[in-house]
């Protein structure tokens, strides 16, 4: 999928910025999350960390707190604040060392991390009216903070960036799911919001997953042998010497393309590039997520899946892993995880039948039971046929924040799409029956007949079938052509057409009542 941002600091440049990191090691320094404009976690104890020479004195003053450490033999400090309710009055945190310094316009309040892929980077300009949103981004209690993009095996400690106050000026280019999820929570619960943004566009969940956590797993064995096996081809020199004829038959290609007037292909990448990219296990934990876990949140947000559709089975295990893990290291219990399920994408299909990306999507709700305190928004309305990247941010953003001001806020809402709960047959009849999470029925939306139901016999093949509302809470689903029906799907396609919701408008969450294993499974 395609980067939004290309915020990869050159490598020419690594020796350099390495050398000066060196050089500052005895003086005070603050990570790139400590910088003017920061916001600060409301009502729990928040760490506040850097380096000085070791066995350096440090003190910390914030709102009429003062804590004080010593910095390690490695020149490591760490102290806590005392919680604090929230406040929009701007304050000053000082660090005081072997030299003074202050971040100024510090306040205090919700703090989210917004991670995933493409879909979480996609910018606020790129989206439906993204220039008026842009135009009328005017809210000083909102700050961002864009962490660069960085794949690497390497654990880093800081990375180049600071927060900024949001404003047209500064929101554009920012997380769309993002902004406008935080928006809601900031006009709603009327207290500054801080939003983190470590998305890469094409990123591979295992990239977000620590290598040796993944190597000392089982699950995950086929996938850390293909991970090998990548890593040992980067540096062949057959790989090489390909790569160099490649490259050549691109450019002999691009100048005739450039000749005729006709767009220009895409270069072939780097064998080398995958090392330090977006799929490589660990690269974007050790080199984007790493320098802020522990830093103040009350939790994150998550929209990625697209590259991992291929392999459902495997992320019905992974990304469990992944958020489990996260919140071990952040040390900060089971903080609130919300993700955006996949939405519907592709070509539509006539007949009924498998899906990687209905699996996903199933391995994507599974999680729910599978983690405490985790929530996720059903798009499957949302979606472009032609492109993976759909421009409608805000009701993404907006069914992800019906979770939180739900399960965190204590706001009264019906905040969960409706899932299936049980089958029952009777004769030629299927009988569906659904959790409804607090709204009053289903409804079909726009014809009053639901559609995009699929149903099969004994011999699974399937069907489209006839389906009506009886209850609240309930479906019959029948097909002429199955007389004995043993199973039923819903919305199972890569782009399905389907049309129930809650009363809310929440979609109802595909599903399928069978396991059965596809047809034709796909190569990884």
């Amino acid at each position: 999928m395609h980067a939004f941002r290309t915020r990869r600091l050159p490598l020419l440049f690594l020796p350099l910025l390495l050398a000066g990191a060196h050089s500052a090691s005895a003086a005070l320094r603050l990570p790139a999350v400590f910088t003017d404009h920061m916001v600060l976690q409301q009502k729990q104890a928040d760490p506040i960390w850097g380096w000085d020479a070791p066995d350096t004195a440090i003190t910390v003053t914030f709102a009429g707190q003062t804590k004080t450490a010593k910095a390690d033999a490695n020149g490591k400090w760490t102290v806590r604040l005392d919680p604090m309710p929230a406040t929009s009055t701007p304050g000053v945190l000082t660090v005081q060392g072997s030299e003074k310094k202050e971040i100024t316009d510090v306040v205090v309040g919700e703090v989210w991390v917004c991670s995933g892929q493409s879909n979480m980077e996609f910018p606020v300009n790129r989206c439906w009216d993204g220039d008026l949103e842009t135009m009328a981004a005017k809210f000083p209690g909102i700050r961002l903070l864009s962490v660069p993009i960085k794949g690497t095996q390497e654990p880093q400690d800081d990375f180049k960036g600071q927060w900024k106050s949001c404003a047209p000026d500064t929101v554009g280019d920012f997380s769309a799911v993002g902004f406008f999820y935080g928006r809601l929570l900031h006009e709603i619960l009327g207290v500054p919001v801080g939003l983190i943004d470590n998305s890469w566009g094409g990123s591979a969940a295992e990239a977000w997953v620590p290598r040796d956590v993944l190597e000392k797993d089982g699950r995950f064995q086929a996938l850390m042998e293909r991970t090998a096996k990548s890593e040992a081809a980067a540096g062949n020199p057959e790989t090489l010497a390909k790569y160099e004829a490649d490259l050549a038959a691109w450019k002999t290609k691009s100048e005739e393309q450039k000749k005729a007037g006709k767009p220009v292909p895409r270069a072939p990448n780097s064998p080398a590039a995958w090392l330090s990219g977006n799929a490589r296990p660990g690269n974007i934990y050790n080199g984007s997520l790493l320098p802020t876990i522990g830093y103040g949140i009350k939790g994150a947000i998550w929209y990625q899946g697209e590259t991992n559709s291929a392999r459902a089975a495997e992320y019905t295990d992974l990304f469990p892993l992944m958020i489990s893990h996260w919140r071990k290291q952040w040390e900060q219990g089971d903080f609130p995880f919300y993700w955006v399920q996949l939405a519907d994408f592709k070509a539509e299909k006539s007949e009924p039948g498998d899906s990687d990306w209905a699996e996903l999507r199933e391995s994507q709700t599974k999680t729910l039971t599978a983690i405490p305190q985790g929530g996720q928004a059903v798009i499957i309305d949302l979606g472009e046929a032609a492109d993976i990247h759909p421009r409608d941010k805000r009701d993404v953003a907006e069914r992800l924040a019906r979770w939180a001001l739900a399960q965190n806020y204590d706001r009264k809402m019906v905040f969960r799409s409706p899932e299936y709960k049980s089958l029952t047959v009777a004769g030629d009849k299927a009988v569906l029956t659904f959790d409804l999470f607090g709204s009053p029925a289903l409804r079909a939306h726009d014809s009053g007949t639901p559609t995009g139901f699929a149903i099969c016999g004994e011999d699974h093949k399937w069907v489209w079938a006839t389906a009506k509302i009886t209850g609240k809470d309930s479906i019959e689903v029948s097909a002429k052509d199955v007389p004995n029906p043993v199973a039923v799907r819903y919305a199972w396609a890569d782009n399905p057409v389907c049309n129930l919701t809650n009363a809310e408008g929440l979609p109802l969450t595909p599903f399928r009542t069978d396991s059965f294993p596809k047809a034709a499974p796909a190569k990884p």
